[in-house]
């Protein structure tokens, strides 16, 4: 592989936009909103299930549709935004992502809050690989890049720290519907000042749209995380199994195409950059064995010791900071001593403090979770800042948005898969729970199926029984989470090794070719 076989055209001195921080602050906005509202949701559904009455099919799909669309659109909208401009794209999908978050708030049946979630995808597409190929174009400095990609990095964590805080102090106040109206006054915002503050960018060459790599990419990765998650959840099946085969061949044709088309979609020459591969199968790496921690430890936090949901999002907060923290001087750190010194380190300490939940218990103070937290918080701000500098700094502006794309979907994707692996050690620790004794039959099989099963039968069972089926399955379920955090140890130590293999040689310069803040 080479390390630059896209290379930006040297043009000259390029004048720095006048409102770029103003411009930076609005894109932010945009993509607290979609962090807050990815994390959100959780929280709100026993609120809906009771208002509602879903199905176990529906309720499923109310929470797994959104994060499908996404994962299914990223590539083809980041293609979209480099044809007819990311800032229309990004403005127009903020619209639609108010609208239809009203529509899912005053949802009155599960089919019509699945089809609002759904849209909402479609639209959240839209927002994350705008955002970042907006500041591809906005920064031509590269020292303002990294810093403006730090406060990108940082906003994200910070939303999804945010998300479970404000979503469990909304619904200890108002209705489930009210933790998706908190997105209409910031979608306001964000476009009034986004019409102001916001500059056009395209790719001005882009070629036709190719219809049929859309589709070919929608159904690819629509049917790979919808196979992934649902064997996490139910184990291997025929239904399962076929979804996997079709969404493989679909993402199979879809590079073939990408290769053979004149103008395609997705050019994928990006991935003969080392730099840019490297990158994104580290951030894939990376999400997916830190799944575990960030999808298992609030149900931790909530049915093991006991917190309730604003007080969970309370003690996830120290990983929020630290990468806040370390994301605003991820650029400085790797100028400094190198990328692959700053991601592969980083990594390595995510692995660390993953590893030091092997040694957790039921009863396990705060302190030692909050240490955990901030360290794997500290982690990620140096690692997903530095290799997202990395990936944009690979491509010509031409084809940021498309970059962009694939970065999110490797997020997405990562995510799926760690749920899935790290959710089968889980449930599958979990179901050898030792049923004490005096539990009757109906019960232990209800226990058997999950945590919260387990605590729900227990309630129904006389005092000294409850006590022992609760301790049973709580510490059922913290054997699953301490193996789970072995394997994604052993994942970012990989994904560290990885990074400091292929990231050797790559630097983030201080002017990108042609270009002087």
């Amino acid at each position: 592989m080479t390390s630059g076989v896209l290379r930006t055209p040297v043009v000259g001195p390029e004048r720095p936009h006048p409102a770029r921080w103003w411009a930076l602050g609005v894109l932010t906005l945009a993509l607290l909103l979609v962090a807050v509202d990815a994390t959100v949701l959780g929280l709100a559904m026993p609120f809906l299930s009771e208002d509602l009455r879903p199905s176990s099919t529906q309720l499923l799909w109310i929470g797994d549709v959104y994060s499908f669309v996404i994962a299914g659109l990223l590539v083809s909208m980041g293609g979209l935004g480099d044809r007819i401009g990311r800032k229309k794209l990004l403005l127009t999908g903020s619209a639609a992502f108010g609208v239809l978050s009203l529509l899912a708030a005053y949802a009155t049946s599960p089919g019509m809050l699945i089809a609002a979630r759904a849209l909402m995808g479609v639209a959240g597409a839209t927002l994350m690989p705008s955002t970042l190929a907006l500041i591809r174009n906005l920064f031509s400095d590269a020292r303002e890049r990294s810093f403006a990609i730090g406060v990108w990095g940082s906003a994200s964590m910070a939303g999804a720290a945010a998300g479970p805080v404000v979503g469990g102090f909304l619904l200890e106040h108002f209705w489930w519907g009210s933790a998706f109206l908190i997105n209409l006054p910031v979608m306001a915002v964000l476009i009034v000042f986004g019409v102001k503050v916001l500059p056009e960018s395209r790719n001005p060459a882009p070629g036709p749209w190719d219809t049929v790599s859309v589709l070919l990419s929608l159904a690819g990765m629509i049917g790979v995380v919808y196979a992934v998650k649902e064997t996490a959840a139910y184990g291997f099946g025929p239904g399962h199994l076929a979804a996997g085969v079709v969404g493989l061949g679909c993402l199979v044709a879809f590079v073939r195409r990408q290769l053979t088309i004149a103008a395609p979609l997705l050019d994928m020459r990006l991935f003969r950059n080392r730099g840019f591969s490297a990158s994104v199968l580290a951030d894939l790496l990376t999400v997916l064995g830190m799944s575990g921690l960030i999808f298992f430890l609030s149900q931790y936090l909530q049915m093991v010791q006991g917190r309730s949901p604003l007080q969970a999002g309370l003690a996830e907060i120290p990983a929020a900071l630290g990468a806040v923290v370390t994301g605003l001087i991820a650029g400085n750190a790797a100028r400094r001593y190198s990328v692959r010194a700053v991601v592969a380190g980083a990594l390595a300490v995510i692995g660390a403090a993953l590893a030091a939940l092997v040694a957790v218990t039921p009863d396990t103070g705060y302190p030692v979770l909050g240490a955990v937290l901030l360290v794997v918080g500290v982690g990620a701000g140096f690692s997903f800042t530095v290799t997202a500098d990395v990936i944009l700094s690979s491509v010509p502006k031409e084809h940021a948005g498309a970059a962009s794309a694939v970065s999110e979907t490797a997020y997405e994707l990562g995510a799926a898969l760690g749920i899935a692996l790290l959710g089968s050690i889980v449930t599958g620790m979990y179901s050898g729970i030792a049923i004490p004794r005096g539990v009757p039959a109906h019960a232990a099989g209800q226990a058997r199926q999950s945590l919260a099963d387990a605590l729900d039968a227990a309630s129904g069972l006389p005092g000294g029984t409850a006590v022992a089926l609760r301790e049973a399955a709580r510490t059922a379920f913290t054997d699953g989470l301490r193996t789970a955090s072995a394997v994604g140890a052993a994942v970012l130590l990989v994904a560290a090794v990885w990074a400091w293999r292929m990231l050797r040689g790559q630097r983030l310069a201080d002017h990108a070719p042609g270009e002087h803040g």
